[in-house]
């Protein structure tokens, strides 16, 4: 078994229940593979995501007191995305402490940045039942609240196919198109891959997706991740 102490040190936090890390590290299919009886992060992420929106969104409004509404929804939609909390957790070293089947662990591509991302808030919320609000906030205001300058700076609160259009037709003089390149899966779970591309040939980047909106979008924010 993983040393979880050495985790939470990885983390910046400690823990009086060590039991609500590990749960918080446990995805569903480790249990389907190993059935060890304990629990998997599911609940934790639904707390998580609670406190995360509360967190984000009070930090939000103390920090831009002349900013409209409109804007602190886009601003906090830009950090708490699959994107950005995965990011955050790659970067904390997440990806090594997760407890994941063998099939899990081989995906490195979309799957494992939602399960990152979704790992991220279970975290926040075994945090929240073991020592409350204030420490999930103080691991939020470390390990989040920067990233809010370069969201500002590289525009990244605009949704991604908007911010890449304006991109494009600056720095190109072309408005990028997309095009759908698989589409796979039963009716009840299709999985899109699209791809975004200049001049209607040359391909910049590829994204996937539940729905074709939902990957031009990540289609989008690939290209984005490529030129900034």
């Amino acid at each position: 078994m993983p040393d979880f102490s050495a985790h939470a040190a990885t983390l910046g936090v400690t823990f009086k229940n060590l039991d609500l890390l590990v749960e918080a590290l446990t995805h569903r299919s480790y249990l389907n593979e190993h059935r060890t009886g304990g629990n998997h992060n599911e609940r934790l992420e639904f707390l998580g995501d609670a406190v995360l929106e509360l967190a984000v969104t009070h930090f939000l409004f103390e920090k831009f007191p002349g900013k409209p509404e409109g804007d602190l929804t886009a601003y906090r939609a830009a950090l708490v995305n699959t994107f950005s909390l995965a990011d955050e957790a790659e970067r904390l070293g997440v990806n090594d402490m997760l407890l994941l089947s063998k099939g899990e662990r081989k995906d490195t591509g979309r799957a494992r940045q939602i399960i990152l991302a979704n790992a991220f808030e279970a975290i926040l919320g075994a945090l929240y039942l073991d020592q409350g609000y204030e420490a999930a906030e103080r691991f939020l205001s470390v390990n989040l609240y920067q990233k809010i300058d370069t969201v500002i700076e590289k525009r990244s609160w605009k949704d991604a196919k908007s911010h890449f259009q304006e991109v494009a037709q600056d720095k190109k003089g072309i408005t990028p198109t997309y095009k759908t390149l698989l589409e796979e899966g039963p009716d009840h779970d299709k999985r899109f891959t699209v791809g975004v591309f200049l001049e209607g040939k040359k391909e910049i980047a590829r994204g996937e997706g539940p729905s074709k909106q939902e990957a031009e979008q990540a289609a989008a924010q690939a290209a984005l991740d490529k030129i900034s």
